[in-house]
């Protein structure tokens, strides 16, 4: 399946692209959102792309956008993000940041990426498959009361007990190894089935998260956006699920409020510390038109932060 990128046309109006400026693609993936960026700037314009992904650094569409010299991609997960644009030299200088989260489409259809329950393959899960656990070996070792937790906290599957306990007990007969053995595996241990949803899909989404550290991920680079950007920056998330939207929302929030409140203090207006950045907006989806065309996009939310 050809990798669409979500929200492209929402992405560029809120980055507000000025022709000579400089902006992060911090989720490369397939590189949709970044040739988009790259059409739209002029010679002197600057496009910073990074992912943790070393199929999507090497892809051969990769290769290609790197024949323009207005482009560069590192392979780095995004919470280097500070000391990349340091050694860039362009930090306080950027104009525009974006964030795509999750898994990308060429990700899923790949079997042995092992992210999908829908294709049978090697239970591995890594965003960046270089380093650290793959989900089979997590699941080897997981403490059940920390696998409970997981499940509850990351997926919001309400039978995280029934079906860590069922981990627990078939990894004592056999390894899991496969998608597909975990898959049935939370098939057989869920008592109730929703209608058009797998019974694996929040515990899937919940070890993923898990393996790859992607809500502290998220915590980290939103920490080192705000003084990478220049006045006016803009900060721009696309978020596809509850526990990463409510992150960015209570970042932007809490960034874009009154950091102390003098109370009945004469204290004046200018000595009180704001945030840094200004919420832009509300949140945004994708249009009706999209959400046909691209069923990624249903659940998608944007985000969009300008530095003050």
């Amino acid at each position: 399946m050809e990798h669409l990128p979500v929200m492209l046309a929402e992405t560029l109006q809120q980055l507000a692209i000025k022709k000579n400026g400089i902006y992060l693609d911090c989720t490369f993936g397939r590189g949709g959102h970044s040739s988009a960026i790259l059409s739209q700037l002029d010679t002197s314009g600057q496009l910073l792309a990074l992912d943790r992904d070393k199929e999507a650094v090497d892809s051969e569409y990769a290769q290609k956008m790197r024949e323009d010299r207005r482009f560069t991609l590192k392979h780095s997960s995004f919470s280097n993000l500070g000391s990349i644009v340091e050694q860039a030299g362009i930090s306080g200088k950027v104009d525009g940041i974006l964030l795509d989260l999750g898994v990308s489409s060429p990700q899923l259809d790949n079997p042995e990426r092992g992210f999908s329950f829908l294709r049978n393959g090697p239970l591995d899960m890594r965003m960046d498959s270089t380093t650290g656990m793959s989900a089979a070996q997590w699941l080897t070792s997981v403490d059940e009361k920390e696998l409970v937790k997981v499940l509850f906290d990351y997926g919001e599957e309400r039978f995280a007990r029934r079906i860590a306990g069922a981990i627990v007990a078939a990894r004592t007969q056999s390894p899991i190894t496969t998608t597909k053995q975990l898959a049935e595996l939370i098939a057989d241990a869920v008592p109730i089935k929703e209608r058009h949803k797998h019974p694996a899909t929040r515990s899937f989404q919940a070890i993923r998260i898990q393996i790859n550290g992607e809500l502290e991920q998220l915590k980290m680079v939103l920490r080192q956006s705000v003084p990478i950007l220049k006045p006016e920056g803009r900060l721009v998330v696309i978020s596809f699920h509850s526990l990463e939207d409510r992150i960015v929302k209570r970042f932007i929030n809490a960034e874009s409020g009154v950091k102390y409140n003098p109370g009945k203090l004469p204290v004046k207006e200018a000595d009180i510390a704001k945030g840094l950045l200004k919420k832009i907006g509300k949140a945004l989806k994708a249009g009706a038109t999209e959400m046909t065309e691209n069923p990624r996009a249903r659940s998608a939310i944007m985000r969009v932060a300008e530095r003050v």
